[in-house]
């Protein structure tokens, strides 16, 4: 019955790629091929039973909802906007230097916008045009700013740091403390390698590349920012981040929450922006809606794909096999999640997937909840961000004008690199 099961748990996972490569739906491919292989194990029940389980995860709905309801205040308020304005406004005119100030200037925006394409969306119309003008070329523009989103990890609203904060039973805030050194490290090795790849492809040229190579889907024109950015617009999206790390600080006993940071940053957003609160109060609550139907969403889909896992006895025989053979846990949690997304685009639901069957067995094989679950949840990002098949890479390709795998050309070396390099320090 083992080896039928192994067979089953086998094809129906290489079914499930094979699905995510062509782009179907990614919580009907997971949901699917989870349901799939408790069925034929005889155990469907395990599979429902874990959906009912995910589905009423209160920690990890409360952060990410909230989180995802104070991203849509922000983009209505156009709080994103200013502070984009402000970052960006002093950076004309830097020559080669303006690629590294520029990826600095995304990488703390990231923090505020964790989401790679929304991210894209909102910095990619100013940044992306401001250096091909300034004589980059436009893959290489494009590429700046999406390989500037590993910062975001130091942000609450990664769904990553809640689930595995969670499976941790550690506070949010005391996990992304944790791995701030790494993830700061690779952010601003990002920065430096990106600068070096630049140089290697000739990327860089006072006089441009010419009209036809980086006009993009708006002509190669910067997106209209306000003349004046408002400061106190601007400090918005980060105000949130701001009163958990000082609450983190000098207030533990306070026990801030997530929700209850980002609630008053909804707040302070009205008072400053003067937006009806109607508004408002829809736009978040109609942010929690989406944040549960796309994160929540997927981390249910993963759960129940790694239910029909556990049904077929591979994470078992998967879990006993690490016991012995400690090294490979670690070598896993990178490559798999790793390689998952690069053939995908989507990091997510590998990474999740991995940290639901196979982290909370840690200890087993010596190494701890927290440690394991980071390293597969960043290395699910530099395979996101190495693949043409990656949402904000699309939504870049077509800023610049390119193809996302001229865009791949650039960013994949660098995130492999990043990849070996935090798997030997994490």
């Amino acid at each position: 019955m083992a080896t039928w099961s192994m067979c089953v748990a086998l094809v129906v996972t290489v079914g499930a790629v094979w699905a995510l490569i062509k782009r179907y739906e990614t919580r009907l491919v997971l949901l699917t091929a989870g349901l799939l292989m408790a069925v034929l194990s005889l155990e469907p029940m395990i599979a429902f039973k874990q959906f009912d389980k995910s589905m009423t995860n209160g920690s990890l709905i409360i952060a990410i909802c909230s989180a995802m309801g104070f991203a849509s205040v922000v983009a209505l308020t156009k709080c994103d906007v200013h502070l984009v304005a402000l970052l960006t406004k002093p950076l004309r005119k830097l020559g080669l230097l303006l690629l590294p100030a520029c990826m600095l200037v995304v990488s703390f925006i990231s923090i505020a916008i964790p989401s790679t394409s929304g991210l894209v969306a909102s910095v990619g119309p100013t940044v992306i045009p401001l250096l091909i003008r300034a004589g980059f070329h436009p893959a290489m523009a494009a590429a700046a700013v999406v390989g500037s989103i590993t910062m975001a990890y130091l942000s609450p609203g990664v769904a990553h740091n809640a689930f595995v904060s969670k499976l941790a039973d550690i506070p949010i805030i005391e996990f992304i403390g944790r791995f701030m050194p790494i993830t700061v490290g690779a952010a601003l090795g990002a920065i430096v390698l990106m600068v070096v790849v630049c140089l290697i492809y000739r990327d860089f040229r006072r006089e441009g590349f010419g009209e036809t190579e980086g006009a993009g889907a708006n002509g190669g024109k910067t997106a209209e920012l306000p003349e004046k950015p408002n400061i106190l617009f601007a400090l918005a999206p980060m105000l949130p981040v701001v009163i958990l790390v000082c609450a983190n600080i000098w207030a533990p006993q306070m026990k801030m929450s997530v929700a209850t940071a980002m609630l008053i940053g909804a707040i302070y957003a009205i008072a400053v922006t003067r937006t009806n609160p109607a508004d408002v109060t829809k736009k978040f609550f109609d942010g929690m809606g989406s944040g549960y139907a796309k994160i929540i969403g997927i981390i249910i889909a993963a759960g129940v794909f790694a239910a029909g896992l556990r049904a077929c006895g591979v994470i078992d025989a998967f879990v006993n096999y690490l016991t012995h053979a400690n090294e490979i846990a670690k070598l896993g949690a990178a490559a798999g999640p790793y390689l998952m997304a690069l053939v995908t685009g989507s990091g997510d639901a590998a990474a999740f997937a991995f940290n639901e069957a196979v982290t909370p067995h840690a200890a087993s094989f010596g190494m701890t909840i927290d440690g394991l679950g980071y390293l597969a949840a960043i290395s699910g990002n530099f395979g996101r961000l190495s693949s043409p098949l990656a949402g904000g890479m699309i939504i870049a390709a077509g800023i610049a004008g390119v193809s996302p795998f001229a865009i791949v050309k650039r960013t994949a070396p660098v995130m492999f690199i990043l990849l070996v390099a935090v798997y030997i320090l994490s």
